[in-house]
């Protein structure tokens, strides 16, 4: 039990080495106290400010086969695992460090070197210690796979104007979309009726992100096939499933690190941006008179011309 509990709060180098205890030894490449400010955390509190979030991470490696010859391309380099950490971190603003340890530890596992790894992330601003968490995944190739392997294909993403919304053509252009070879994500903007105006910038970008996501709501109650979804992990599932998904735009608007420049008023240029996000290998908007100058490889469709070119 002392063992136990010496190891609960003992470094990740020596948890690792107590559990190969009796195993075949391995090599271990290590990450000590490596501190970065970084805007994380699920509290109102936490977001707009950065904290220092530190990071230690090992990682044990499948044996070498031949030697090394001072050759740095036949070793796992050090600067593989600050790159997961840095790449993590640009990735999206994240809520929990439970999700930053497993993401670092899942990118370090796509290396062809390593075997298991332990990711230990603490914050070091939110109280008098250290508040963190340490996890440890082996390979597996389940946990292994590339985000463009776990997802479904590449999706179709079609920006509807309120007019092709409300054209009695909808449910035709739904059923041409479901019939193809490509998961499908329709994105709209705020309905016809004004939302809430505030007088802070903040608080109204969160009311203008609300208000297209009460219109996503309207256009999924009009087609069963449709769902809305507003997180990664909701859109992989439901593409995977042959769902059809409506973006509802908050939490990835909100935990972008680097968000769309334009306000979420101009939703055609925020359905662009996202777009760009899930790498969609072909982009539609169906409006009759774009408010918005699309960019080179986009295609604008009129409500008359959609049911033949979708």
């Amino acid at each position: 039990m002392t063992s136990d509990i010496h190891l609960a709060f003992a470094h990740p180098v020596e948890r690792s080495e107590a559990l190969a205890r009796g195993n075949e030894p391995r090599d271990r490449l290590s990450l000590r106290d490596h501190v970065v400010e970084v805007e994380i955390g699920a509290f109102q509190s936490e977001r707009g400010q950065t904290q220092r979030v530190r990071f230690n991470v090992v990682v044990e490696l499948r044996p070498q086969t031949g030697p090394v010859d001072d050759d740095v391309d036949k070793i796992l380099s050090y600067d593989t695992i600050t790159e997961a950490i840095a790449t993590e971190l640009a990735s999206e603003r994240l809520n929990l460090l439970e999700t930053l340890a497993e993401r670092i530890a899942l990118r370090l596992l796509r290396e062809p070197q390593p075997m298991r790894v332990f990711v230990r992330v603490e914050k070091l601003d939110r109280g008098p210690g250290a508040l963190g968490v340490e996890i440890v995944r082996d390979r597996r190739p389940e946990l292994t796979q590339t985000p463009a392997e776990q997802a479904a294909e590449h999706p179709v993403v079609v920006y509807l104007s309120n007019a092709a919304m409300a054209s009695g053509d909808l449910s035709a252009w739904v059923d041409r979309l479901a019939a193809g070879d490509a998961p499908v994500i329709l994105c709209v903007g705020a309905g016809d009726t004004p939302a809430p105006v505030a007088a802070h910038p903040l608080a109204q970008r969160r009311i203008d992100l609300l208000a297209i996501e009460q219109n996503a709501w309207v256009l999924a109650a009009r087609d069963p096939r449709c769902v809305v979804t507003n997180t990664r992990t909701e859109i992989d599932w439901a593409m995977k499933h042959d769902q059809i998904c409506v973006w509802a735009p908050s939490k990835i608007v909100l935990d972008a690190v680097d968000g769309p420049s334009s306000a979420p008023r101009d939703a055609m240029a925020l359905a662009l941006w996202f777009g760009k996000e899930v790498s969609a290998r072909r982009m539609v908007v169906i409006d009759d008179a774009p408010a918005t100058d699309i960019p080179e490889g986009v295609e604008v469709l009129s409500l008359k011309s959609a049911a033949d070119a979708l």
